[in-house]
């Protein structure tokens, strides 16, 4: 038997297999959210992501767990982290689509579609430092667009809460939007935290 195993170098695969997938889900609900309820019908190939998302998760604490076929190649907590938060981006995003549809909601409102927009900005810069996690380059770059684009979305939402409560809008109306608009915050959210572990992984690395 081996004294020292190799590193396991399918926890990256499934890292970047869990970047593709947040990519997916972020894309699916923009498009979601630009042409609905036309486009109503890809709430359900967001759930397909969200339980993809899922099965990754599996899959990537059993290796780190040390289910895989060599050692991890970062710390299991660090790495059971960075997993459970990357699920939590695509939870999110189907969160809001489905609530798209519970809500019954007719038309969506411009500031979603914004916010949106702003995920997709977000979920494309946790993909590229995840591919680029393997190789140990610079994250900086993608971590500090992934904070600005938190910003960005923290703004719009604040002005998309404030807008339901000013324009005089039906009080049903007001309380369903702001579920939507607190779920779409909580996926952008979701990136920064990524941010902030992928930042804890890279200087452990660099020690």
């Amino acid at each position: 038997m081996a004294l020292f195993r190799s590193t396991d170098t399918g926890v990256f695969e499934l890292f970047e297999e869990s970047g593709r997938n947040v990519q997916r889900a972020t894309l699916l609900l923009r498009d979601l959210l630009a042409d609905y309820p036309e486009h109503a019908h890809l709430a359900r190939d967001l759930l397909l992501c969200e339980q993809e998302g899922d099965r990754i998760t599996h899959d990537l604490i059993h290796r780190l767990n040390g289910g895989g076929t060599g050692r991890p190649p970062m710390n299991p907590a660090d790495g059971h982290l960075l997993a459970t938060t990357l699920d939590d981006i695509v939870d999110y995003a189907e969160q809001a689509a489905d609530e798209l549809v519970l809500y019954a909601v007719e038309a969506p409102m411009e500031q979603a579609g914004a916010i949106a927009d702003v995920l997709v900005g977000a979920g494309e810069q946790v993909a590229r430092a995840l591919r680029t996690l393997r190789s140990g380059a610079d994250l900086a770059p993608h971590l500090v667009e992934i904070h600005r684009l938190e910003n960005e979305g923290d703004r719009l939402s604040r002005e998309a809460l404030a807008s339901l409560f000013a324009t005089g809008i039906d009080p049903m109306v007001v309380i369903r939007w702001k579920d939507i608009f607190e779920t779409l915050e909580q996926s952008v959210d979701a990136c920064e935290k990524v941010a902030h572990v992928l930042e804890g992984i890279s200087l452990k690395r660099r020690r």
